[in-house]
């Protein structure tokens, strides 16, 4: 953007930028439900370049997180799903080759609605009869309903359970294990089980002041807390020299468990 007058006004867009998605995500404070503060300026430049770009054709979206303020929050949540739609409708299907342009017979559009997100529901391209300068584009049905619940509680659907862990390796009474991220929702915690019964949560009650609460934990940013929690449980109440049967099973935010 640059200033005229005093106000944010937009610089040239080439046709070429129109026709690659973007999302745009705000937080709450950024302009939406606070008007004054360091971050209410956001608001006005990014409608001008939202309205600027969508006038011009462009594949762009707005989703606001109900919950953050100026951090990720739960982010990650809709930008892993839009981000898998979008390259997989332009990838092809030949190593090497060029992005593909990005299909628009899925498309799915929704008015812009910063203050209640929530009341704008999308519709398919073909049955929207508002501006279309000023509306919500969204790639396909999917990501459109997956948007739809995201501007209201960020509470996607997930019905994939997490991967199951890996390498666990007992010493002693230390258990230690390996898992793969939960893309869809990520990894709230552990379940720890001896001898067929639960013995434990790891962590006993996970807390997050970004999103939801996962097992690594998140930063202001998209980045977990460092040190980075360990995969690591004591068992305080084995008895020695007793033989017992361990198993840890992932679970998911929406609280999915792994095998």
């Amino acid at each position: 953007m640059t200033v005229v007058e005093g106000k944010p006004a937009p610089y040239p867009v080439s046709d070429a930028a129109t026709s690659v998605p973007l999302m745009c995500n705000l937080g709450t404070k950024e302009g939406v439900t606070e008007k004054k503060g360091r971050f209410a300026g956001v608001r006005g430049g990014g409608e001008t370049f939202f309205t600027t770009m969508r006038a011009k054709g462009s594949l762009i979206g707005v989703a606001v997180d109900p919950f953050s303020s100026h951090d990720c929050g739960s982010q990650r949540y809709l930008a892993i799903p839009w981000l898998d739609a979008c390259l997989a409708a332009r990838i092809s299907d030949k190593p090497g080759d060029p992005l593909e342009a990005m299909p628009q017979s899925a498309s799915w559009l929704a008015p812009l609605d910063l203050e209640a997100p929530s009341d704008a529901a999308p519709l398919p391209e073909t049955n929207f009869s508002g501006p279309r300068e000023s509306s919500v584009w969204l790639p396909n049905e999917a990501i459109a309903q997956a948007w739809s619940r995201y501007v209201k509680d960020t509470a996607i659907p997930d019905t994939t359970p997490p991967p199951a862990p890996t390498n666990l390796i007992v010493k002693g009474n230390e258990l230690t294990w390996d898992a793969e991220a939960d893309l869809e929702s990520g990894l709230a915690g552990f379940l720890i089980e001896r001898d067929g019964a639960v013995l434990a949560k790891v962590p006993e009650a996970a807390t997050n002041p970004f999103g939801r609460p996962l097992f690594q934990n998140l930063s202001y940013s998209d980045t977990p807390t460092q040190p980075l929690v360990a995969m690591r449980y004591t068992d305080t109440t084995a008895e020695a020299g007793v033989i017992h049967q361990y198993k840890v099973i992932a679970v998911n935010t929406v609280g999915l468990e792994s095998k």
